[in-house]
């Protein structure tokens, strides 16, 4: 049996950058990363600036300047001054080409057409240059830059509408078993709400890989073979739930098989998420998550995350781990590791009741998992413990 250690290094080791490229509208492309650096196609700002709210001069001796115009945001017509000659001017509008400085509002007095300064003020004084952020035809974003929220506005400023980026991976999730039917009908005797692909759907789109598809298959030999190959041939993740481990019915490692999966590893010494697989074929990466839904989403979270942060080649590639202190006693079960769903929160964690891998509801309040060694049998109060921080909504 693999040790989480290993499993993880493997996880590592096997997913790689996808070091595809797509093109994406700015506006969409959040949490892309940047296949080529980005030219500025303009100045920025893209001509010299007013910084405040005040009057723009054309300086002279005196404190006292003519006041001979207006100049709003959005204005395009250029006064012309001349020395001890000053306009009214407002932040973000363009400052004249014959003034050269600007006095802030607060530091003016105002008697009729004339405005006296508190006090005289250098060259440029509250002028943003030309191209002060950026000149046209340099470098705006380099290749490989996260595109967070900050990024995009900043395209956008300069006037930039589509971007190339790297491709993020094509996922498929596979959900397996005939007692499943799907939420709004009305449930027989026997079966059960399908939620595993609902539930991992949603923890990809709150990570932002939107290119996802989602499949059911019967407990069907050759159904679940069909399945497999065919999604295993169109995209650059497979994610399967249920199937996975050695009942009558549980056809999908037989399948993986038949397909010539390379497995690189199942069954990982831990608990939840015991019967975890994961292999690949050609470029795509295969993990076959257990059945049962909490055990599926502590296995995402702890493998499936690292592989989606690789394969869009990010530096971080593991959920944030911290110190903190119990505020519970937990007694562990068994000698395998295990990943117990808490609240963490002022750098204390609560570890909550209910870890029974089949449940969900103790997992719907948490933001946390608490990593239990193998060698830990008790959780104490106050003890320190090691707390994974999960993705926040």
């Amino acid at each position: 049996m693999t040790s989480i250690d290993e499993a993880i290094l493997k996880v590592k080791k096997h997913t790689k950058p996808l070091i595809k490229e797509t093109i994406k509208p700015v506006a969409k492309a959040g949490g892309y990363i940047l296949y080529k650096d980005i030219l500025s196609p303009i100045n920025m700002p893209p001509f010299r600036q007013s910084a405040m709210d005040g009057y723009a001069l054309k300086l002279h001796d005196s404190l006292s300047y003519k006041l001979v115009d207006e100049v709003k945001a959005g204005d395009g017509h250029q006064p012309i001054l001349k020395q001890g000659e000053a306009v009214r001017i407002f932040t973000g509008a363009p400052v004249p080409d014959t003034a050269n400085a600007i006095m802030m509002q607060e530091k003016v007095e105002i008697v009729g057409d004339t405005i006296t300064l508190a006090e005289q003020i250098p060259l440029e004084h509250n002028i943003r240059p030309l191209g002060e952020q950026v000149k046209s035809g340099e470098i705006a974003l380099k290749k490989g830059t996260k595109l967070t929220p900050a990024a995009i506005g900043y395209l956008i400023s300069l006037g930039i509408t589509d971007v190339v980026v790297l491709k993020k991976p094509n996922i498929a999730i596979v959900t397996t078993g005939n007692e499943l039917i799907e939420a709004g009908q009305k449930l027989p005797f026997g079966k059960i709400y399908e939620s595993n692909s609902k539930m991992l759907l949603s923890a990809l789109y709150n990570l932002k890989f939107y290119d996802v598809t989602l499949h059911k298959v019967k407990d069907d030999y050759n159904a679940t073979l069909s399945k497999l190959k065919s999604v295993i041939n169109n995209n650059d993740l497979v994610i399967i739930t249920g199937g996975i481990s050695v009942g009558d019915y549980d056809f999908v490692g037989k399948a993986l098989k038949e397909l010539y999966v390379e497995e690189l590893f199942y069954k990982v010494k831990q608990k939840p998420g015991k019967p975890l697989f994961f292999g690949k074929k050609d470029e795509t990466k295969i993990f076959a998550l257990p059945g049962n839904p909490a055990a599926a989403l502590s296995c995402f979270y702890v493998y499936v995350y690292i592989a989606l942060q690789n394969m869009m080649g990010r530096h971080t590639l593991e959920l944030p781990r911290i110190k903190a202190n119990s505020i519970s006693n937990f007694q562990k079960k068994g000698d395998r590791p295990q990943f117990l769903k808490a609240i963490y929160k002022n750098g204390v964690v609560e570890i909550l009741e209910g870890q029974n891998s089949s449940m969900l509801q103790t997992f719907a309040l948490s933001n946390a998992l608490v990593f239990a060694p193998e060698t830990v049998v008790k959780i104490e109060k106050g003890a320190a413990v090691e707390v994974i921080i999960l993705p926040s909504i």
